[in-house]
């Protein structure tokens, strides 16, 4: 596998790969990341302006009714656990950290509702610190281009990535798989006559084995 070559061609493809959630604080980044789960960034992006028009702050929100939240993201999948988790979360900050979002993996990862890919996500789109946060679409990528095995798990995935990739190339790298895997190599009708990776990509074979695992089950 010739990594400079995967990342240059989807660097040409997508030059522009960025974060599509919405935001202008640490904050308002860090709650539409703990909303996006198992939703999509469009999604989302509809429901965080009321949702930040009526709780601008992190000492707003945690002291905010629950009711009024959940109305708010009340459009979105688990939104009750959601409201519950944002809540928190928002308690956290502003009791702990003055309002301030920390920077560091592990304050990160001990706030209620942030897992390791939020954590990451975070880190790679306000703090600039290299990280490899693996959502669904980086996850699908990596194990169709050959990156990591089929059976591998998330933090497994991440691992290879890491290994394999230029750690200053980690943010950029991240971006680029989602853009192509959202935009282009879907997990519904990719567009494979079109793929400049057709000759490398195990897509065939992956879906063989999720379908084996899906009847195990």
């Amino acid at each position: 596998m010739d990594v400079s070559f995967i990342l240059s061609k989807l660097q040409q493809m997508f030059p522009d790969a960025h974060c599509e959630l919405n935001y202008t604080s640490d904050y308002e980044l860090l709650i539409a990341i703990i909303l996006s789960a198992q939703t999509t960034d469009k999604a989302v992006n509809k429901v965080t302006p009321a949702l930040f028009h009526h709780f601008p702050t992190p000492r707003a929100l945690a002291d905010g009714d629950l009711k009024r939240i959940e109305k708010d993201i009340a459009r979105l999948g688990l939104y009750h656990a959601k409201a519950k988790n944002i809540k928190a979360c928002a308690k956290v900050l502003a009791d702990v950290y003055d309002g301030n979002v920390p920077s560091s993996f592990k304050k990160l990862t001990e706030l209620p509702g942030v897992g390791r890919k939020t954590a990451s996500v975070m880190q790679t789109e306000y703090f600039d610190i290299p990280a490899m946060p693996v959502d669904t679409h980086v996850e699908r990528i990596s194990k169709r281009l050959g990156f990591a095995k089929f059976g591998d798990s998330v933090e497994t995935v991440e691992r290879k990535l890491k290994r394999k990739i230029p750690r200053s190339e980690w943010n950029m790298a991240h971006q680029l798989f989602i853009f192509f895997g959202r935009y282009f190599c879907m997990a519904r009708n990719p567009k494979c006559e079109e793929c400049p990776f057709l000759s490398i990509c195990k897509k065939d074979k992956f879906e063989a084995y999720k379908r084996k695992e899906k009847a195990k089950q």
